[in-house]
This record gives structure tokens, sequence and C-alpha cells, in this order.
């Protein structure tokens, strides 16, 4: 017997979709696991955090000619990322 406050689980999920928090987290989370893929395990290997903050993503790099290299390609990795969200997400890239 349904009740007055049950939904379906399609209404909660479309719900959830469309909470703000969740989607972020979401895209953070696909970011994190896209990251060795798009630019290789070498990359990935000397990158210590990845971090979205109001459509700016932080990456902190621990080889200073990889940062500086990476620099040069911020256009790129963002072209990549947003490309890989099927959205126009990122609006800029910070290499600490």
């Amino acid at each position: 017997m349904r009740q007055n406050n049950d939904e379906t689980l399609k209404d909660a999920l479309q719900r959830l979709s469309n909470d703000r928090q969740f989607k972020t987290k979401l895209r953070q989370a696909k970011i994190n696991s896209l990251w060795p893929e798009l630019m290789g395990q070498t990359i990935a290997n000397y990158t210590t955090e990845i971090v979205v903050r109001r459509e700016i993503l932080y990456l902190t790099i621990t080889s200073s000619s990889l940062k500086q290299e990476l620099t040069y390609g911020k256009d790129k990795i963002m072209q990549l990322i947003n490309e890989e969200l099927g959205e126009e997400y990122l609006k800029d890239v910070i290499i600490r």
C-alpha cells in the first residue's frame, strides 16, 4: 500500500540528479577517475590532488617541470575534460 510520502524510485533518482551538490560531487568523482585515462599514468603519478571548486579545476603537481609544461596546456586539459563530461563545465584550470 502506498502512503502519501512515498515516491517511485524513478522520481527519487530524478530529484537526486537535479540536486546541484550531488551533481558537483558526481562531476568531481568523474574527473578523478578520468584523469589517468586522459593524461596518462605518468602524469597521474605526479598529481597529488584534483579538486573542483566553483567550476575551476585545481591540480597539485609534484614535479616543477611537469607543472610548467601543464600550465602551457591548461586550455587543452579543460577542453578534454569538458568533452568527457559532455558539457562546458570547467571555466579554468589552476596548477599548483
